[in-house]
């Protein structure tokens, strides 16, 4: 049986990674407080888009190590993309129409955004 250590610590400092890259981009497109939050919208469908190239790329384009998928898509992009942050701006903006707007929206967003990134990987991968 492998130690699972090495895979605790390639989640953990991808995480710290991700963590610190999601604070930059929320100094970069703070919050308003009662506006639709487009910072975290943004940052929540692009790690989507990010972790369906990752997840092509990882496992049907190249071999890729065993700890490229724990340390990029749960670490990096698991610190990167915030549900936490999506649910408290969500009580935030509760009982307004943003608030019913930005839950179904980001999830209209996300979704095809990482489908997006699988197709994306996938033309590109075929090409001659």
């Amino acid at each position: 049986m492998r130690s699972e250590l090495p895979v605790v610590a390639a989640v953990s400092l991808g995480g710290g990674l991700g963590t610190l890259a999601r604070y930059g981009a929320g100094l970069l497109l703070p919050t308003v407080p009662g506006r639709f939050p487009w910072g975290t919208f943004g940052i929540n469908v692009l790690g989507c888009f990010l972790i369906g190239v990752l997840m092509v790329l990882a496992t049907e384009v190249m071999r890729a190590h065993r700890l490229i998928r724990p340390f990029l898509g749960v670490g990096v992009l698991g610190g990167f993309t915030t549900f936490s942050t999506y649910a408290v701006e969500s009580v935030e903006l509760f009982p307004s129409v943003t608030a019913f707007v930005y839950l179904a929206g980001t999830l209209i967003a996300a979704v095809p955004a990482a489908a997006a990134g699988v197709w994306l990987v996938r033309r590109l991968a075929r090409r001659p």
